[in-house]
């Protein structure tokens, strides 16, 4: 009976200190970040006169739950690697280990607080943090740098099911379109062809425009009828979001909002979605990477060596800074090349899992 409430005690003490250790890291390294950031950003806040009160609500009140989830991974190491390190130097983990317990056993604990930490960042990334990042890059546009785009060429989308649009150039900030053009199809055929000089989206509005110039062709079997006008008013199932993209704009979606969004961009055969699959995938992927990295963690630094935390810590943040590197890689190569962004995001979590068991394997038992 005493050496089950042991165990338990021994469990709680463990996920405190692991708990513990990863906010204590979150709060350092996010604060040495915010100080960098800014230096680096106050000549343009000052320039132009952002308000003090905007800047700390709405940039930097959103700018530390945003990087403290993107840099999870790290933290979770930094956590594991430092409290285990010093449970093995005060030989505790030998004491645990004399009393009976496995390594697997001492494991348990450990995989609860990643269990813990990998729903909470989860939740975070998918449902929480989008909203704020909204806020913050609202913030970054009006008084850094606008990352929204004021015109786009060559846009192409299916608007319904055999109805197809192309616009040669649209400007955002009269919300216009030039040389547009309505293509109807049934059973692959043409049977309808809308011509405009240009068209102008009403934000009073949703997916109404007004058609400038237009001429219109119905195509039958054997004729052929025209029908042209100044101006007319229609609801065309597309807006002016559809194709004008702002950087980082998937940021700023929550996870139903992505897989909806993916969804409706691929049916209107839309091909720049590349980044939104990715960060769609990589929400799961780096909340997945928390059991991954914990037990890399606990293996490297379950040991008493010569080198001591020191060289833990090395070892600890070389393996989860190449991590980051190796999932940066890899999503550039699925949005410039041709792998999968699904692929591509879940590639550094199977070859970490391989390095978390051979190192699980070669653990102190």
């Amino acid at each position: 009976m005493r050496s089950n409430r042991f165990i338990k005690r021994l469990d709680w003490y463990i996920i405190k200190k692991f708990l513990g250790t990863y906010v204590f890291a979150i709060a350092l390294i996010i604060s040495i970040a915010v100080v960098f950031d800014f230096n680096e950003k106050m000549d343009k806040f000052l320039e132009n006169q952002a308000p003090w009160s905007a800047v700390v609500f709405d940039y930097y009140f959103n700018f530390v739950p945003y990087f403290a989830n993107l840099f999870s991974p790290l933290f979770v190491f930094i956590a594991v690697i430092f409290f285990t390190s010093k449970l093995a130097e005060n030989s505790e983990i030998i004491a645990m280990f004399s009393a009976g317990m496995s390594f697997k056993r001492m494991l348990r604990p450990y995989m609860i607080s990643a269990g813990i930490i990998a729903v909470v960042t989860f939740l975070l990334s998918s449902f929480v943090i989008p909203q704020g990042s909204a806020t913050r890059l609202d913030f970054e546009d009006q008084y850094v740098k606008s990352k929204k785009k004021s015109s786009v060429r060559n846009v192409r989308l299916e608007v319904e099911d055999g109805v197809i649009a192309y616009i040669d150039n649209y400007q955002n900030y009269n919300k216009t379109g030039h040389r547009f053009t309505l293509d109807k199809f049934e059973n692959k055929k043409l049977v309808s062809q809308m011509t405009a000089r240009r068209i102008v989206y009403d934000t009073t509005s949703v997916y109404k425009w007004t058609i400038h110039d237009y001429m219109i062709r119905e195509l039958g079997e054997m004729n052929e009828y025209i029908t042209k006008g100044d101006k007319m008013d229609s609801i065309i199932a597309m807006e002016p979001a559809d194709f004008l993209i702002m950087k980082n704009q998937q940021e700023i979606m929550s996870n139903p909002q992505l897989s909806e969004y993916i969804e409706k961009q691929r049916r209107r055969g839309v091909a720049n979605i590349k980044e939104f699959e990715i960060e769609y995938h990589k929400r799961i992927a780096m909340s997945f990477a928390s059991f991954i990295l914990t037990i890399i963690g606990v293996s490297l630094s379950s040991r008493k060596t010569k080198g001591g935390m020191g060289l833990h810590l090395g070892i600890g943040l070389a393996l989860s800074f190449s991590y980051i590197l190796f999932q940066t890689i890899s999503s550039t190569f699925a949005i410039k090349g041709n792998m999968p962004p699904a692929i591509a995001v879940w590639i550094p979590n199977f070859i970490y899992a391989f390095i978390a068991f051979y190192l699980y394997r070669k653990a102190p038992k």
